[in-house]
C-alpha cells in the first residue's frame, strides 16, 4: 500500500496555527492508508523533507492544501521539485486557489488532481480508485485533466460536519508538539485556530467563497465544537480560540448554545460574522455571547454606500445605515466590532472611482465616531472567477485579467493582489492607490489596532499624537513620519499578520 504526504504550505513567517485543512483531509484517510504530514510553517527547508519521505519509496501520493497569497511561494516551486525528482508520483491540490483557478493548476504540468471545495470524501476515494486502478470519472468534487480537456465532476452535497471523524490532533503532534500551534496572540496566551463550519449562505461577488459553496453552508452542533476545544484545552492548555469559519454566526440558536457551554471553561474567543445576520439577534443573545468571552467579532461593512453594497451582491438587507446604527449597538454590549471595507471597485468613469473612494473615508470616519473601539480593516477591491458575476465581468470589461501561467502567481505583485493590498486593476490608478494606503496609514496611527500585543502604551499614545492633525484637518497625502514609526516599532496589521 502507496502511503500519503500531506503538504502544508508555509502561511505565517512567525505564528504557527492548527493546519486544520490538510488535517481534515489527515482524518478522511486515518485507518485507511498510512500518511504523513509536512508543515512549512514548522519546516526550515520542508523540500528536503518531502525529498527525504519520497527517496523511500513509499510514498506515491502527495496531497497539498492552497490558500491564495503566501501559500503559493512554497506550493508552486515544491511541486514542480516533486514532479522533476518524482515523476511518477500523483500530485493534489485542494484549497480555495486551486478550486477557483483550476485551470492555470492544471495546466502547469506537475499538478494531477484537483479537489474542488471539501475532500472528505472526494479524497480517499480518489486514492482508492488510484490504489485499484479504477475509474474516478464519478468521484464528486473532483477537477483532472483528459488529453486537453479539463473534466469538473458534479459538487456534492455538504456533509453533515458532525458525522465526519475528528481531527487527529495527537497524531499531528507526533509530529509537531501541539504546544507550539497555540500561539499568543490577543485573545490569550495559547490560542487555538478552529472551524467549526463550512461555507456561507451568501454570494458576495468579491468572495473567493462563493464560486466553491454556492450560498452552501454546514455547521458542526455546540456540543462538538466544545468538546473539540475542551479537549485541545484539558490536554494542551490552550484559553482563548480563533474560529476561522467564513460565517461563525449563521444560526443564533447554535450561537447561543455554544456560548452556554463554552463560558465555564472562562476563555475569550473570536469569529466572523454579517451585520445583517447579528442585527437581528436579540439584546440577550449579545450579553450572552460577550458574558461567554467573545471580545471581538469581525464584520464584512465592505461599503456605507448601497450602491456598491449591491454592485458587490452582498446581499440580505446590510445598508450604511445599518452598518452604523450595529456598530453603536456593539458598543452597548463591549463586544469590538472588527469591519472590513473593500475600496475599488470598478465604475464608469475615473471620477466615479474616486468618489465612491471619498465617500468610504468619510464613511469609516463617521463609523469611528460612532464607536472609536470598531476595528477597521481597510482591502482594495480584487477580482475573483465567480462564474456569471456582473462585477468580474465589469473588472473583465475595464482591462482585468489574472495569470495565464502559474509561476506568475507567485510574482511579488500578485502576491499582494491575493492579499487585497495591491489590486493590479487597470481602473485604479496610482494616486487613488495612494489616497487609500495613505488614509489606512493616517487611521492606524491615530487609531492604532487593539490587536497588536506587541505596541504598549507609550508607543501608543505617541503614534496617535503624531497622527491626530493629519486625521482631524483630512491631511493624508505623505504621512511619511507615521508610516517611519510604524516600520521601526514592526506595527502589525491583522488583516495580514493576524493577531
Amino acid at each position: 500500500m502507496n502511503k500519503i504526504l500531506l503538504f502544508n504550505p508555509r502561511s505565517a513567517n512567525a505564528k504557527y496555527r492548527i493546519p486544520n485543512s490538510i488535517l481534515n483531509i489527515a482524518a478522511s484517510v486515518e485507518g485507511k492508508y498510512p500518511w504523513v504530514i509536512v508543515d512549512g510553517n514548522r519546516e526550515e527547508d520542508p523540500l528536503s523533507v518531502i525529498l527525504d519521505c519520497l527517496e523511500t519509496g513509499e510514498f506515491k501520493y502527495i496531497g497539498i492544501t492552497v490558500m491564495p497569497g503566501p501559500q503559493l511561494k512554497q506550493a508552486i516551486p515544491v511541486s514542480k521539485a516533486i514532479k522533476a525528482y518524482y515523476p511518477g508520483t500523483t500530485i493534489i491540490w485542494g484549497g480555495y486557489f486551486p478550486s477557483n483557478h483550476y485551470k492555470v493548476v492544471l495546466n502547469s504540468g506537475y499538478v494531477d488532481f484537483v479537489i474542488n471545495g471539501p475532500g472528505d470524501h472526494c479524497f480517499p476515494k480518489l486514492i482508492q480508485a488510484l490504489e485499484n486502478g479504477a475509474p474516478y470519472e464519478l468521484i464528486k468534487n473532483l477537477i483532472y485533466k483528459s488529453g486537453d480537456t479539463i473534466v469538473k465532476t458534479i459538487k456534492e452535497d455538504l456533509i453533515e460536519q458532525d458525522d465526519l471523524p475528528p481531527l487527529p490532533y495527537d497524531k499531528l503532534s507526533s509530529f509537531y508538539p501541539m504546544e507550539k500551534y497555540l500561539g499568543k496572540t490577543y485573545l490569550g496566551q495559547k490560542t487555538i485556530a478552529y472551524h467549526s463550519s463550512i461555507g456561507c449562505p451568501f454570494t458576495c461577488s468579491f468572495c473567493a467563497v462563493v464560486p466553491i459553496y454556492e450560498a452552501r453552508w454546514k455547521a458542526k452542533s455546540a456540543l462538538t465544537v466544545y468538546n473539540d476545544i475542551k479537549y485541545i484545552k484539558d490536554k494542551w492548555g490552550g484559553d482563548a480560540i480563533e474560529f476561522h469559519d467564513n460565517n461563525f454566526f449563521v444560526s443564533e440558536k447554535r450561537a447561543v448554545e455554544f456560548a452556554k457551554l463554552i463560558m465555564p471553561e472562562k476563555m475569550t474567543w473570536w469569529g466572523m460574522a454579517r451585520i445583517d445576520t447579528m442585527t437581528k439577534f436579540k439584546d440577550s443573545t449579545l450579553a450572552l455571547i460577550r458574558e461567554s468571552g467573545c471580545k471581538i467579532i469581525f464584520f464584512g461593512a465592505e461599503s456605507g454606500n448601497d450602491a456598491i453594497l449591491k454592485q458587490m451582491d452582498k446581499g440580505g438587507t446590510q445598508s450604511g445605515e445599518q452598518i452604523a446604527t450595529f456598530a453603536a449597538r456593539m458598543k452597548k454590549f463591549d463586544i469590538i466590532p472588527e469591519y472590513s471595507f473593500v475600496l475599488g471597485t470598478p465604475a464608469a468613469t475615473a471620477k466615479e472611482v474616486e468618489a465612491q473612494i471619498d465617500f468610504d473615508i468619510k464613511f469609516i470616519k463617521r463609523i469611528k465616531q460612532i464607536n472609536p473601539g470598531t476595528e477597521i480593516v481597510i482591502y482594495t477591491y480584487s477580482p475573483v472567477p465567480t462564474e456569471g458575476s456582473d462585477l468580474l465581468k465589469q473588472a473583465m470589461e475595464k482591462g482585468f485579467a489574472f495569470p495565464q501561467k502559474l509561476e506568475d502567481w507567485i510574482s511579488p505583485a500578485w502576491e499582494n493582489f491575493d492579499l487585497r493590498k495591491n489590486p493590479l486593476t487597470p481602473w485604479l490608478t496610482p494616486p487613488m492607490i495612494d489616497k487609500i494606503r495613505n488614509f489606512e496609514t493616517v487611521l492606524n496611527g491615530y487609531y492604532p489596532t487593539i490587536t497588536d500585543i506587541r505596541l504598549n502604551n507609550f508607543k501608543r499614545k505617541a503614534i496617535h499624537t503624531l497622527a491626530g492633525i493629519r486625521y482631524k484637518i483630512n491631511m493624508h497625502k505623505y504621512p511619511y513620519e507615521i508610516k517611519l514609526l510604524q516600520r521601526w516599532w514592526k506595527y502589525r496589521q491583522p488583516e495580514i499578520q493576524g493577531f
